[in-house]
């Protein structure tokens, strides 16, 4: 794969601006970036201006705490795939997976999942889940994303970037191996054949060394604000 599509370019500070948000969108079409990654009011503006690419829209949801309403989630959640998202990242639940309630976990994953697959505009919206490593234990990591995996996701994800801390290669090596042991046990009980679960890393990636090592961790995805500079550094 063309090392730009790793990468999705990504603004989600409160102060962007809108022409903040039409240079990241420009970058990612000089560079060819996998997908413009942003918060849900910019969805349209963004989509608008990525049309007649192969450039993916994708929309944050339930950002950064994760801590909204089910309801509310599928709402923000429909209405940016209105809006033109094509990826939705979703965060967790915390307060659920610090609950230990996991069926509420997947029930709220599961839920927008339903809304990624079924939706006013009859396109599938891919589905990536904040777990927000930082904030986990390591049997909630793996729990977590058990979780994801049995409700359908397409990708786990490490981190918000707007927490206590964001990816790390260790956490990008368990959550590949947990969805993959997942998946194969699915496919184990049930005898059918199951999509592979992608892992997306994000927060604090910031250089080439550090891309290169997510990536070979078993990263699929790298969310960063950094990725021009990363991609520079890597022509060198």
């Amino acid at each position: 794969m063309e090392f730009s599509k790793y990468f999705d370019h990504t603004i989600l500070k409160a102060d962007a601006s809108s022409e903040d948000v039409n240079r990241i969108v420009r970058e990612a079409i000089q560079y060819n970036f996998a997908s413009v990654c942003v918060n849900s009011a910019r969805t349209k503006q963004v989509s608008t201006l990525l049309l007649d690419t192969d450039i993916d829209v994708c929309t944050v949801i339930g950002f950064p705490l994760g801590a909204m309403s089910t309801m509310a989630k599928k709402m923000e959640t429909l209405t940016a795939i209105e809006d033109g998202a094509t990826e939705i990242d979703m965060v967790i639940n915390v307060g659920a997976v610090k609950d230990g309630d996991w069926d509420l976990v997947t029930e709220d994953i599961a839920e927008v999942k339903e809304v990624c697959r079924h939706n006013t505009t009859g396109q599938e919206a891919i589905l990536k889940v904040i777990i927000e490593t930082c904030l986990l234990t390591e049997e909630e990591k793996v729990l977590a994303c058990e979780a994801a995996v049995e409700a359908g996701a397409d990708f786990v994800k490490t981190s918000t970037g707007f927490s206590t801390g964001g990816a790390t290669v260790e956490d990008v090596a368990l959550m590949r191996k947990t969805v993959d042991a997942k998946t194969a046990e699915l496919e184990k009980e049930t005898g059918k054949k199951y999509p592979r679960v992608n892992v997306k890393a994000s927060g604090g990636i910031r250089d080439y060394k550090t891309a290169k090592a997510m990536i070979e961790a078993g990263a699929d995805r790298l969310g960063t604000s950094a990725t021009v500079a990363i991609l520079m550094e890597s022509e060198k």
